[in-house]
């Protein structure tokens, strides 16, 4: 089993996914929270992002693994 990433780097890779809309990497606010016990089961998710794009405006997420891998985008 892998160390899981830390959430320093769980927004690093967040802030480096484009916006599901306008593909920009600039965004206004980012949180990472840790994944729920359901969430964690369901999708072997570690980390849990919320993005707000700066440019378009767009609210996303992002579902990473321990090896901050991107799970999914929506």
């Amino acid at each position: 089993m892998t160390t899981p990433i830390s959430k320093a780097m769980a927004e690093r890779v967040a802030r480096a996914h484009g916006c599901v809309r306008c593909g920009e990497y600039s965004y206004k606010k980012v949180k990472i929270v840790e994944a729920t016990p359901e969430a964690a089961a369901q999708f072997k998710e570690a980390w849990h992002a919320l993005l707000r794009c700066g440019v378009c405006g767009a609210e996303s997420e992002l579902g990473l693994d321990e090896e901050g891998e991107v799970l999914y985008a929506n």
